[in-house]
């Protein structure tokens, strides 16, 4: 089809209405077959139940060839510093979301395992962490990056709706080896922009009771609510596995100390989670 002049917008719409019908699940025109759809089962729903966000622990060009060979993948790859084209940010998209990217691997949340199947998966160009003799050091994310994630991240919410406990770190799928996006994510800068979960500072004060928030609780007890979240707690943990699942939810939402002791504070958060956001899964 040729466009010229002052027919190029109508063009253009046409073009894009025909890519749109061409999207519908239908045979080819020479099929020897042909599919009836106006009745619709109602006993569906959508495969993409979960959002996880990553960060690449390299920079930009290696992230880009990692992410594009045959090992490992993800939806969506964002820069540090996002170029700008009419001045809109770019974001690269590797995978349709529609397709199954390798971006989580050996993984679990809410009972579901295996989250590739069911999950959108977003890299952020991000150092990670390097190791000094006090520890490990994170790496901040810039103000634009978040922007863009936000930003991108708010509509496949949309499209999928996506249940805010289900907006996850690659540390809360998988806790006992993965750190990303590590402490310095800004989770409850995303939650107030619409995307993921955050505590009520209200709920979390009532739960607390006046206790102090450093008092040890039960880690049974604490674990078994970060299981009703979420996370994947088994029998037979090793108590080290233990503290790390706890580290993995002090990181996401108390990331001023996610040394992963069981503490009064650590508990007020978790039930104020659950207050706040029921659980919907079926």
């Amino acid at each position: 089809m040729r466009c010229s002049g002052l027919k190029a917008g109508f063009c253009a719409a046409l073009l894009l209405m025909l890519v749109g019908c061409q999207s519908v699940s239908q045979p080819a025109e020479n099929a020897p077959f042909r599919l009836e759809t106006t009745r619709q089962a109602q006993g569906a729903d959508q495969r993409i139940r979960f959002l996880v966000i990553h960060y690449t622990a390299e920079d930009f060009h290696n992230a880009l060839n990692t992410l594009t060979d045959e090992h490992v993948s993800a939806h969506y790859l964002i820069p540090a510093k996002p170029p700008l084209e009419q001045g809109k940010p770019v974001a690269w998209q590797l995978v349709p979301e529609e397709m199954r990217a390798w971006h989580a691997g050996a993984s679990g949340w809410r009972g579901r395992t295996n989250l590739n199947d069911t999950s959108v998966g977003i890299e952020l160009e991000n150092q990670g962490y390097s190791v000094h003799l006090l520890g490990k050091k994170f790496y901040p994310f810039p103000p634009a990056q978040i922007d863009l994630l936000a930003d991108l991240s708010k509509e496949i919410v949309a499209r999928y709706q996506i249940e805010p406990r289900n907006v996850i770190g690659h540390s809360d799928v998988a806790p006992q080896r993965k750190d990303d996006p590590g402490p310095l994510f800004p989770w409850q800068q995303l939650a107030e922009r619409g995307v993921g979960a955050w505590p009520d500072a209200a709920r979390v004060q009532a739960n607390l009771a006046g206790r102090s928030p450093q008092q040890p609780v039960s880690q049974a007890s604490l674990l078994t609510l970060l299981n009703q979240y979420g996370y994947t707690v088994t029998e037979g943990m090793t108590p080290e596995q233990q503290r790390r699942v706890i580290a993995a939810f002090q990181m996401h939402f108390r990331q001023s100390d996610y040394r992963g002791n069981a503490d009064a504070q650590t508990e007020a958060i978790v039930q104020a989670l659950l207050q706040q956001f029921p659980d919907r899964e079926s």
